[in-house]
């Protein structure tokens, strides 16, 4: 149950460094579409581009800050890699509707850019917490040593010659 609602919590904060994404995504893919007069595809990929960049500062120094962090490089090159997939998923997404199926008003196209978005966004969720950001190993929790019979013989020895010394102290001060 304890797993659960840690999972909950690392769903809805993906969701907001995601939905942080999400808007940086659609206001340059909205540019480049409209101010720009790029093609839909590579407004997408400039789009996304500069999302994975923005989106791997939130993943890294907010939601998966307390992961294991050694290997940095490892780190960044999975992310971009998965990121990448993400990207082509999206892009395929959104190619496939408006070369294929001609759907390409702006209007459509961000229905596309949607849906394509949606099906990226769980294939990242899964890969970075499974192979990006991977958790540390769990340590194994020590008890306290319990103290074998030797030791506590020993012990109840070492506090009886305590009591001995101490009871010829008092009597040796008394006896002056």
């Amino acid at each position: 149950m304890q797993k659960l609602r840690g999972l909950k919590g690392e769903v809805v904060k993906f969701g907001i460094v995601g939905l942080s994404g999400v808007v940086v995504n659609f206001a340059v893919f909205w540019v480049c579409i409209n101010g720009l007069g790029l093609a839909s595809v590579r407004s997408n990929i400039a789009a996304t581009v500069i999302a994975i960049a923005t989106n791997y500062l939130g993943y890294r120094y907010w939601l998966y800050r307390d992961r294991d962090a050694a290997s940095r490089k490892r780190e960044i090159t999975l992310f971009l890699v998965y990121s990448g997939i993400g990207m082509l998923i999206e892009t395929g997404v959104l190619g496939f509707s408006v070369y294929v199926l001609k759907l390409d008003s702006h209007y459509e196209q961000l229905g596309a850019k949607v849906i394509g978005l949606a099906v990226a966004t769980v294939f990242r969720f899964v890969s970075y917490r499974t192979w990006v950001f991977k958790a540390e190993p769990e340590q194994p929790v020590r008890l306290p040593a319990q103290p074998s019979a030797d030791t506590a013989d020993g012990r109840r020895l070492a506090a009886q010659a305590e009591l001995m010394l101490a009871a010829e102290q008092i009597r040796y001060a008394q006896a002056e």
